[in-house]
Parts: C-alpha cells; sequence; structure tokens
C-alpha cells in the first residue's frame, strides 16, 4: 500500500550494472520498473547511498577462492548470486513511502539506515554465507528500492543528514564491529587498524573508543591530523617498511600490539604479525590477526611455523550479525558514532565518483556519498565535493 502524501511513480531514474567489466559497464537509466514492497517488506525513497569499495570489486569479479585469475564475485552460499542487470549500493538511507503485507502503516514516513545483509537464515549471532543488498538483490543507486522491514532500522537524529547517515551505513561499520567481535578485542587493548583512512579503518578507529580500546592508525602523514581527531592513540605512516615495526613499537612505548585489523594484506600482513610478536612474555593475550580486506595484495607470504609457534590467531571477516547490526544502530542513535562524510555525487555521475574512487588523493579520508539527482539539492549538494 502507498501513502497518497507519498505518491510512487511507476518508473524510476538507477544505475545498472549490466555485467563484470569496467565502468562502461553501469548503465544510466530513467525508465526503469519501481520495485514493488512483498510481504514483510518496506519501499524507501532513497535519499543517499554510500559507495564501497565492494561495489568496484564485485563489479569487476575481483573475488576469487580457487585461482588467482578467477574472475567472480560472492558466492558463499553455493551458486554466484550477483545477477545482471543489477542495481548496486548496499549503504541505504532514505524515507518509507509504502509497506508491504504485514507492515504496520505508521513506518511510512521513517528515515531510517538499512543493515545490508542479506541473511541466510534468522540467525541473530551467526552469518555464515554472506550476501548484501546490491549484490545479490538490487540496491540503493536507484530512486527506490524495497527492503526488508526489520532490516530497515529507524534514525530520526536530526543532526544526521541523510547523506551523512548513509556514510555510517552497515557495510564498513558492521564489517568493523564484527572485526573487532572476533578477534575478542576488549578494553584497554593495543588495536592496530590498517587502511585507517578509509571506511572500515575510520569506523575501526571510532568502535575501539566506543569499547574502551586504544587504536593505532596506519595511514599516511597528511592524514594524521584528522584521524588523531577521530581517536587515534598515535598514526604510523605505512611507508618504509623496513622500519615499520620499530616505529609502531615505539608510539606504543614498547608494548606489543593486542590485535590486528588488517584491510591490506599483501606484504604488510607479516609486519603486522611481528608488531604482536616482538615481547610474547609482555603479552595478556593470544597474538589476534582480524583480516576484511586486501588492498595492499590478495596473497601474503608467511612461514606457517611463525603462525602456530607463537599462537597466533587468525579470524577471516566478512559482514557480521543482526545483533552486530542491532548494536550500532543502537550507538547511531545516540550519537557515540560520527560520519566521516568526504563527498557526494550525484547518481547520474556514478562514473565519475567510480573514476575520483580510485584515483583518490592523500586528503581522502571517509566515504564517498551518492545521491539521487532528484533529491541532490536537500541531500547532496550542501556535501558536495570541492573543486
Amino acid at each position: 500500500m502507498a501513502d497518497a502524501h507519498f505518491p510512487v511513480p511507476a518508473t524510476m531514474a538507477a544505475m545498472r550494472l549490466t555485467g563484470h567489466g569496467g565502468i562502461d559497464k553501469l548503465e544510466y537509466r530513467e525508465d526503469v520498473a519501481t520495485p514493488t514492497p512483498g510481504p514483510g517488506e518496506v519501499l524507501v525513497k532513497v535519499t543517499a547511498t554510500a559507495k564501497n569499495n565492494t561495489d568496484r570489486k564485485a563489479r569487476e569479479g575481483l573475488y576469487p577462492t580457487k585461482g588467482r585469475e578467477e574472475v567472480t564475485s560472492f558466492a558463499m552460499g553455493g551458486a554466484p548470486t550477483l545477477t545482471f542487470p543489477r542495481i548496486q549500493g548496499a549503504d541505504i538511507a532514505g524515507r518509507v513511502v509504502a509497506v508491504g503485507e504485514g507492515v504496520d502503516a505508521a513506518r511510512i514516513g521513517e528515515r531510517g539506515l538499512l543493515d545490508f545483509n542479506l541473511y541466510p537464515d534468522a540467525r541473530a549471532d551467526i552469518n555464515l554465507a554472506p550476501d548484501y543488498y546490491g549484490h545479490g538483490a538490487d540496491g540503493g543507486f536507484a530512486e527506490y528500492v524495497a527492503l526488508p522491514s526489520e532490516q530497515f532500522h529507524h534514525i530520526p537524529n536530526p543532526d544526521l543528514g541523510d547523506a551523512e547517515l548513509a556514510s555510517m551505513g552497515m557495510c564498513s561499520y558492521q564489517t568493523a564491529y564484527h572485526m573487532m567481535t572476533a578477534a575478542g578485542v576488549k578494553a584497554g587493548e593495543r588495536v592496530l587498524v590498517s587502511g585507517a583512512s578509509g571506511g572500515v579503518g575510520t569506523a575501526l578507529i571510532q568502535l575501539c573508543r566506543v569499547i574502551g580500546a586504544i587504536p593505532y592508525a596506519v595511514s599516511q602523514p597528511d592524514k594524521a591530523e584528522a584521524l588523531l581527531a577521530l581517536g587515534a592513540e598515535a598514526v604510523i605512516d605505512r611507508g618504509d617498511l623496513d622500519t615499520f615495526v620499530a616505529r609502531v613499537l615505539e608510539a606504543t612505548g614498547g608494548a606489543p600490539i593486542d590485535a590486528v585489523m588488517d584491510l591490506v594484506g599483501g606484504a604488510m600482513t607479516d609486519l603486522f604479525i611481528d608488531t604482536m610478536i616482538a615481547d610474547m612474555s609482555a603479552r595478556e593475550t593470544y597474538p589476534r590477526l582480524s583480516i576484511a580486506g586486501a588492498s595492499g595484495g590478495n596473497v601474503s607470504e608467511i612461514m606457517w611455523t611463525r603462525i602456530y609457534l607463537y599462537q597466533v590467531q587468525i579470524f577471516g571477516v566478512s559482514h557480521g550479525t543482526r545483533e552486530e547490526a542491532a548494536q550500532l544502530m543502537a550507538w547511531i542513535r545516540e550519537g557515540r558514532l560520527s560520519p566521516v562524510l568526504h563527498a557526494t555525487f550525484k547518481l547520474s555521475q556514478l562514473h565519475e565518483a567510480e573514476r575520483y574512487f580510485v584515483s583518490r588523493g592523500s586528503d581522502y579520508l571517509g566515504k564517498i556519498v551518492i545521491v539521487p539527482d532528484a533529491e541532490w539539492q536537500t541531500h547532496g549538494a550542501p556535501f558536495a565535493l570541492a573543486r
């Protein structure tokens, strides 16, 4: 059913992914059929959707699990779920304009944020076959999207613009939180955060402070001031690999890192392990390495004797659970998490946003958010990229 105050058009503008490949596979159309909410669903008028690196990686087929040259995407549940055409965009903010059968019509008009997961079952504490909106089902790079009502969380906070809310989406924050919960990070522990200037990295810094852990950020020196303001205890230059471990230990006063949140991979992973095992007699817990990215390389060469003799615990992380999403939404409502919004782009300019994201400069921090053209003046223009 639709509310008279929110008329829903039969067609909408959307950016559709038509196949694996470059940005030419992203096709902007203004005649895409508007979805209809099914039982238990809400129809959301999209006002802002954050862009994530997974959008590019899924488009390019950069999720190999067998051969290094494999062109594929998520298939954790068996058969691939990414079919074409697909509307990408996982971190969706907007307003409910219609509800499906079984959903209270009082929800119409609510502003909310999506828990982006396509959960394989109803369990709240585990997610064994991760998939997500914008991959296994249409997402938010469109004017409207149909979503499960229980996963579209009401976030009224008037101090947050819709683009700011989208920048706090679960693709980054839930991944970050699950990295921490998987590794059992506790208050007082020293946590090394790689890729600290991106969406997951900035979320990790904030989440460490929320639970009382101490984040040490790995990034470029020109981003240090912003990362320190966000909550980093210190910022370690990711350059000069020969002195990296010594510089981390200098920042901690010689104490070993308790847990590493690795978003980089490649040659850095072995160095991250060194920051934890330099003095095992000074540790109180096992070294823990939580991995949720490979921006520095999908293959790391590590001696297994270093892993088992030093008892390094390794956690692979993809997405998170319903329980974690609910906790994060509560922290957002309470104002305990802050948006890190870099810039907004119009939906019709998604090609430009993709090029900017790949070639982003040293001033890049946080998230890029995509706003439908019809919503631009209200929700996009105030946060547009300074030219």
